[in-house]
């Protein structure tokens, strides 16, 4: 699961358009993420998302300040709208959480799939919140993706799982989160949201840790749903190892992810970014033996597809209002 972040503050002077450069970063970046989400679901068993959120997170934390303060002598710039960072980051929480409770049941292609409709939540949700105007033909691409949804999910059939839902809340979480940046945060230091992030991640797992030991569940329910009903378990070596490897992964990924869109266009990234659709199949599928039915492989193409034309049209519409603006001031 992607988290957006940037160690660096934004440069002086923009670097140079490398297209060819940033499909190869973002691709590998979804690379290591799909194998990240891979590890999390490996050590699912071992451990409660909230312990593993909260160890997470400050690896997360302590990275990110180190790589500030020694790589690019940076403190933590306060932020100029404190309540809307911390909704930007109570959102990536619901989205974390929600895309990670669904792992011990789901397979990551499934989980994948449902978090990528997040393109079509953010199209809608431009029309309500920011009021922006979308077209017949971008509707019944919406339409589409969300047609690819319910191929995945199949609703009313003996297939269909309550849980998939996770996934897809996940992504609505996810773009939510985009159109509170784009419209409440444009202005916030890089470094003040990553940091707020962080500290959200932290204080959730703190707070779901001792919520669950203070307010123990059924025990038929903890031990129906371990993975989010407990609290602190006792931990094996290999599996602190490997959460605390998952924040190395993590951070690397994102910045190559950082990096990718800052030398390219979004329009031209697009394609790349549902690579994850084909790694999260492919790591399911080398450990856990997951090969999605036919349904799901053109749901996939389908939910692809829609996202690709959306950020493509958007970045049409953007280009196209930066040149109407610029014949204006002519």
């Amino acid at each position: 699961m992607r988290t957006p972040v940037s160690v660096s503050p934004a440069a002086e002077t923009a670097p140079p358009d490398n297209p060819g450069r940033a499909a190869a970063l973002m691709v590998f970046a979804l690379f290591l993420l799909g194998f990240q989400d891979s590890l999390v679901k490996l050590t699912s068993s071992e451990i409660s998302l909230w312990q593993m959120q909260t160890i997470r997170a400050t690896g997360n934390l302590t990275l990110l300040i180190l790589i500030s303060f020694f790589l690019f002598r940076t403190a933590v710039p306060k932020p100029q709208r404190l309540w809307a960072v911390t909704l930007r980051s109570l959102l990536l929480v619901g989205t974390m959480v929600l895309f990670f409770g669904g792992v011990p049941v789901l397979s990551l292609s499934e989980i994948a799939a449902g978090l990528y409709v997040f393109p079509l939540f953010v199209a809608v949700l431009s029309v309500i919140i920011l009021g922006e105007r979308i077209g017949p033909r971008r509707v019944l691409v919406i339409a589409a993706g969300f047609c690819g949804t319910i191929l995945i999910l199949k609703p009313g059939t003996d297939g269909f799982k309550w849980i998939s839902l996770l996934p897809v809340g996940a992504g609505f979480c996810y773009a939510l989160m985009l159109v509170t940046t784009r419209k409440l945060c444009r202005n916030e230091h890089p470094v003040t949201l990553a940091f707020g992030v962080g500290i959200a991640f932290i204080l959730v797992g703190i707070i779901g840790l001792a919520a669950i030991t203070v307010f123990p569940p059924a025990p038929d329910l903890a031990a129906a749903w371990p993975y989010l009903l407990t609290a602190w378990r006792p931990l094996e070596w290999w599996v602190l190892g490997v959460v605390v490897a998952t924040s190395f992964i993590n951070l690397t990924a994102n910045v190559s992810l950082s990096r990718a869109y800052q030398t390219a266009e979004s329009s031209w990234l697009a394609p790349f970014d549902y690579s994850y659709l084909i790694f999260a199949t492919f790591w399911g599928c080398a450990i856990w033996g997951h090969v999605p039915d036919a349904l799901s492989f053109a749901g996939m193409g389908l939910i692809a597809g829609a996202g690709i034309y959306v950020a493509w049209r958007e970045q049409q519409l953007a280009k196209r209002a930066a040149a109407q603006a610029a014949s204006a001031s002519d």
